[in-house]
């Protein structure tokens, strides 16, 4: 019996080995991907949060307050300010002309007698609050002139995503209203007769501070991009071994070999055994080949390392039940499948919806409501939830749990599946 088993095992890595595309498809393109992918999306978080974003600075006020927002843009460690271009100093016109090229993505054009028009403005509505605690006929403002408002035009590059757009917007709406603030004080500790000394404190009083909870930890744990991509790709790429299973499926079914096993006799649960191990094997492969990339290949090009820490066994335990899932998809596909013209794009095109759908392609917290509630419906998202929860909540094997076991209910529910419809049908 165990002679035959290995003897089947055996077969299928001779099956497996003799197609080199199916080999590149299994190891190498999902490491590409892995690649690619994360590089660019580290690529598109810093431009708003990481290196330097050069924001072209047309000042025609030439005053104050334009000083101070060039001070405070400047100390913005993400912002670095661009006032001249090829040594001419920039205008509205060229400003705009260079952002529509595509060679900056943003340029920030401050209105003429800005600050002279914004102190005018303050110094008005000072004297409307301060005329209210003296009453006598001197103190009455005299009638107030009508000051235009300002426009602080910002010039976005046509192909710049709305995402970044939004965070300039919010970060420059914040300096300019902190700025404003800080003339309003200014104006009130002159009209009060400080000369010297902070009346008001000028410092945010409430801030805001960004926590990742940990439950049971007190260590912080910020999410990156390859914290995502590691066990994503690496997800997608077990899955991915649904086409040459169910290519190899179809094959011996046409050849006839299944034929010559079950006449041999050999019992259709070797069949299936001896695919479940030598597959759930190539699976381990895949998903160790991506710790190997993220672990030390990725620091080599300038990204995040991976970090495995304690979790190595959480994170093989997660990998082998999703690999379960997609044997069992495999042979299911497989089984109904009559040519390999069938099996082969059915089975590509499937493993990309799931992964779409559950979250590899684009996180499901974006998603519209309808999409959210059918990612549950993924194996994919199961096990990319079991990978955060490991990775990023620091949880134990109860936490993992219900995805394990949502993951070997998937793999029975199909296995199942295939040998009824096998016992039906019966077309070797």
């Amino acid at each position: 019996m165990w002679y035959k088993l290995l003897m089947s095992i055996r077969k299928e890595f001779l099956l497996l080995f003799r197609d080199v595309g199916g080999i590149v498809i299994l190891f190498v393109m999902p490491i590409i991907l892995l690649i690619t992918i994360t590089m660019v999306q580290k690529t598109s978080y810093d431009s708003i949060t990481g290196t330097k974003v050069h924001i072209l600075f047309v000042d025609n006020d030439r005053g104050d307050i334009s000083s101070t927002i060039r001070e405070e843009i400047d100390s913005i460690d993400v912002f670095e300010l661009v006032e001249e271009l090829d040594g001419v100093p920039l205008n509205e016109e060229t400003a705009k002309q260079a952002v529509a090229r595509g060679d900056y993505q943003l340029a920030v054009v401050l209105p003429s007698n800005l600050s002279a028009d914004l102190a005018a403005q303050i110094q008005q509505n000072v004297d409307k609050v301060l005329v209210e605690f003296d009453y006598t006929q001197d103190s009455i403002p005299k009638e107030s002139t009508t000051i235009i408002p300002k426009e602080i035009n910002l010039y976005f590059d046509p192909a710049t995503q709305g995402a970044f757009k939004s965070a300039i917007k919010n970060t420059i709406d914040k300096l300019i209203a902190m700025v404003e603030n800080k003339q309003i004080y200014s104006t009130f500790q002159k009209e009060l007769g400080v000369e010297s000394g902070e009346v008001f404190s000028k410092q945010n009083f409430i801030q805001f501070k960004d926590i990742a909870p940990q439950e049971g930890s007190k260590e912080e744990i910020i999410p990156n991009a390859v914290q995502h991509n590691v066990p994503a790709w690496a997800l997608f790429a077990i899955f991915f071994i649904i086409v040459p299973l169910s290519i190899n499926i179809v094959k011996e079914k046409s050849q006839g070999t299944m034929v010559r096993l079950i006449t041999n006799p050999v019992p259709y649960s070797f069949f299936l055994i001896s695919k479940t191990i030598t597959y759930s094997i190539i699976s381990g492969i895949q998903f160790y080949l991506m710790l190997l990339v993220g672990v030390f290949i990725f620091p080599v090009l300038g990204l995040p390392e991976f970090a495995v820490g304690n979790n190595f066994v959480l994170l093989s335990m997660m990998a082998f039940f999703a690999g379960l899932a997609a044997i069992g998809l495999g042979i299911v596909i497989g089984t109904l499948a009559s040519t390999q013209e069938q099996s082969a794009p059915f089975g590509a095109t499937f493993v990309v919806i799931l992964a779409a759908l559950g979250g590899v392609w684009v996180p499901v917290f974006i998603m519209p409501p309808v999409m959210q509630q059918l990612s549950v419906l993924s194996p994919m998202n199961w096990g990319l939830n079991g990978f955060y929860d490991i990775v990023l909540r620091k949880g134990g094997l109860v936490d993992i749990l219900p995805e394990i076991i949502l993951l070997f209910l998937f793999f029975g529910l199909t296995l199942l599946m295939a040998i009824l419809y096998d016992k039906k049908k019966r077309t070797v």
